[in-house]
């Protein structure tokens, strides 16, 4: 296990990792604080706590915002007859 120092704000916060993503956990820390910066641009200084129930806060809303991809009865339909052709193909 690697531990990463994540800048967020102008202090750092140790967070441990599996070796080898500790460059994938560097770049959600970037977005993180970029994320941070942005409030703070917009509602002013915040005590840590606040900023960190705000940001929790935000970034679920985002996450819960993103539209989830629907599957119709057609699109179902296609997938069914493609398995019956492959599943076909095999069989001979």
């Amino acid at each position: 296990m690697s531990v990463v120092s994540i800048p967020i704000v102008n202090k750092n916060y140790p967070m441990g990792c599996e070796d080898g993503q500790e460059s994938r956990l560097i770049e959600l820390g970037k977005m993180v604080d970029a994320r941070a910066r942005q409030i703070l641009d917009k509602i002013g200084p915040l005590p840590e706590s606040s900023l960190l129930a705000t940001l929790c806060i935000v970034l679920a809303d985002e996450v819960r915002s993103k539209s989830v991809p629907t599957v119709t009865d057609a699109d179902l339909k296609e997938i069914l007859a493609r398995i019956r052709e492959i599943k076909h193909k095999i069989a001979q």
